[in-house]
């Protein structure tokens, strides 16, 4: 380093004195006389330095002051950190030769400042150090924060999922309990009812033993008086005998028409069977008849092309006729 440059001589005093004959003037320093040289940032020795010292002291107080709480601000986005500068010397010792007065101010190193103990205790040595570990910090504080919700997610997504499956399966499956149920009912049902049938079919029969369906309920034609057949027609010869279906009294035995010769069997509900187009009747009005008693034989009289016995069923001695094919199955019998 360059040597600091020669303090200028006192200037002359009126009276005639030199500088070093005395009498002494007290002599005030100021920017014009300290002038320091170009590009050089320390002032000139004044009677022994003391002068000297004490600002080039004080610039570097300064300098400390700025840099440390320019850093702080910057680094850390705290509140500017307090500094203490160093007091300055009395006026009179900046005229006299009295030591340099030592700073009072922190001796902390100036990368150190805005450092807590907190990044002290992670390893921090300086502020930029201790905001890259407070960022990474919150970095990671943030991942952690983000798996855990990621994972709470996926966890409700997966019980969701669980629940919807068992749901779904305890739908099945009480849909399939449901439909073995109704099946096993059905089966149940129609066991039952074939049951019946059959206890039926031993108490009903049906009318001839040897025979040819040639006319059917409901077909349309000029034959019939309605305009369409009321009956079932059992096509047998002339002779063929002709049987009760079931038990009942004789309410009618005789010519009827275009029946020819009918025999009507009242049921104990109610229902009336009609016997027509008869060779002959075997029974008489009032008797009573058990399944499978003759009643008459087949013929052709009445309104007919050939002999054939027609049967008629009319529920509840209603004057229409009902479809002989329906009944006839109900009673556990196919024509």
């Amino acid at each position: 380093m360059a040597s600091d440059r020669p303090a200028p001589e006192a200037p002359l005093v009126y009276g005639g004195h030199r500088p070093d004959e005395g009498p002494w003037e007290e002599w005030n320093p100021s920017a014009e006389t300290l002038r320091p040289h170009r590009g050089r940032h320390r002032v000139g020795r004044q009677r022994g330095g003391g002068l000297a010292r004490s600002s080039t002291v004080l610039g570097v107080g300064v300098i400390a002051a700025v840099g440390a709480g320019g850093m702080a601000s910057a680094h850390t986005g705290k509140p500017p950190v307090s500094i203490s500068l160093p007091d300055l010397p009395s006026v009179g010792s900046l005229l006299h030769d009295a030591p340099a007065a030592t700073p009072k101010g922190s001796a902390d190193a100036l990368s150190s400042v805005g450092v807590t103990s907190a990044d002290t205790a992670d390893g921090a040595s300086d502020a930029g150090e201790a905001l890259r570990n407070r960022i990474m910090a919150q970095a990671d504080a943030q991942q952690v924060q983000l798996d855990g919700t990621s994972q709470a997610t996926v966890e409700a997504a997966v019980a969701q999922q669980a629940d919807d499956a068992a749901a779904k399966a305890e739908q099945a499956a009480a849909k399939k309990a449901a439909g073995a149920k109704q099946a096993a009912e059905a089966a149940a049902k129609k066991k039952a009812e074939a049951a019946h049938l059959a206890e039926l079919a031993k108490q009903y029969q049906l009318p001839v033993v040897s025979y040819t369906l040639t006319g059917t309920f409901g077909q349309a034609g000029t034959m019939w008086a309605s305009g369409y057949h009321t009956g079932l027609d059992f096509a047998a010869p002339t002779g063929t005998l002709i049987k009760a279906i079931h038990s009942g009294t004789v309410t009618e035995a005789g010519w009827a028409g275009s029946y020819g010769y009918r025999t009507i069997i009242t049921l104990d509900d109610g229902t009336e069977l009609w016997f027509c187009h008869q060779s002959s009747i075997s029974v008489s009005v009032g008797q009573k008849v058990g399944t499978g008693d003759v009643i008459g034989r087949v013929g052709a009289t009445g309104n007919v092309t050939g002999p054939h016995l027609h049967l008629e069923v009319h529920l509840n001695g209603s004057s229409t006729a009902s479809d002989p094919m329906t009944w006839l199955r109900g009673k556990g019998l196919n024509p």
